[in-house]
């Protein structure tokens, strides 16, 4: 019972130096709001270049057309998923805004949307090319042009198709978000190392950030699974 009261004790007294003391908790909270900026930023980046991205190759695939717009979306994929995330938010960072004095969340949005990009649009290219060949072939008997087939029969069936797997990306985005502090940027993974610093007790605040990261991935991972199940009730009907 000695030892179990002790361990109590201890780590009462463990809590209250990292997270209550000169309210060292806001670290914390601040940080995980920047996080959150960041995710969310790049993702809507992301899956506009994505977008865009997928539509060009996906095109140049189906039709043969737009091969100069193909061939820079290929340069763009070989390198953003041929480098490391880290790297490229240091060459975005110190070399190319090296010169001018821009906001690290605006730059770290920069980096990780240009980044989930490359990704989200292999994604969504895969979902446009698993719709089949006759649908735009029933498109184009209606009268549709290539735009419109696209836009009102194929786009809505691989959306259908690739929403888990975006969601799933989502979720890789925010974990990869915990090196934004290469930057200088205080996230949650920074907040947690400021406190580490202070109190020279490591365990205690990297085991809150670690629990934080598990709870918000376990959350969207449910939503996933949520997500998953409404779409399959729906290929039933």
């Amino acid at each position: 019972m000695e030892g179990i009261k002790g361990f109590f004790v201890e780590f009462g007294r463990k809590f209250s130096q990292n997270f209550i003391e000169k309210n060292r908790w806001q670290y914390l909270t601040d940080g995980l709001l920047n996080t959150l900026l960041i995710t969310f930023g790049a993702v809507l980046l992301g899956f506009l270049l994505g977008f865009i991205v997928a539509v060009v190759r996906s095109t140049h695939d189906k039709t043969g057309r737009m091969k100069f717009w193909n061939a820079i979306a290929q340069i763009y994929l070989t390198v953003i998923r041929g480098t490391p995330m880290m790297v490229q938010l240091l060459i975005i960072y110190y070399v190319i805004f090296g010169s001018v004095n821009i906001n690290k969340i605006l730059c770290a949005v920069l980096a990780f949307g240009i980044n989930s990009g490359a990704y989200v649009a292999e994604i969504i290219r895969a979902g446009i090319m698993a719709v089949d060949n006759g649908q735009m072939e029933a498109g184009r008997s209606l009268g549709l042009n290539y735009r419109q087939t696209m836009l009102s029969i194929i786009l809505p069936q691989a959306f259908k198709t690739v929403l888990p797997s975006l969601a799933n990306e989502f979720i890789v985005l925010l974990k990869e978000t915990s090196v934004a502090g290469y930057i200088a940027i205080q996230d949650l993974t920074k907040g947690g190392d400021i406190i580490r610093s202070q109190t020279y007790e490591a365990f205690m605040p990297l085991l809150a950030v670690a629990a934080i990261y598990l709870v918000m991935v376990m959350g969207l991972t449910k939503l996933v699974q949520l997500l998953e199940r409404r779409l399959a009730k729906n290929d039933r009907r």
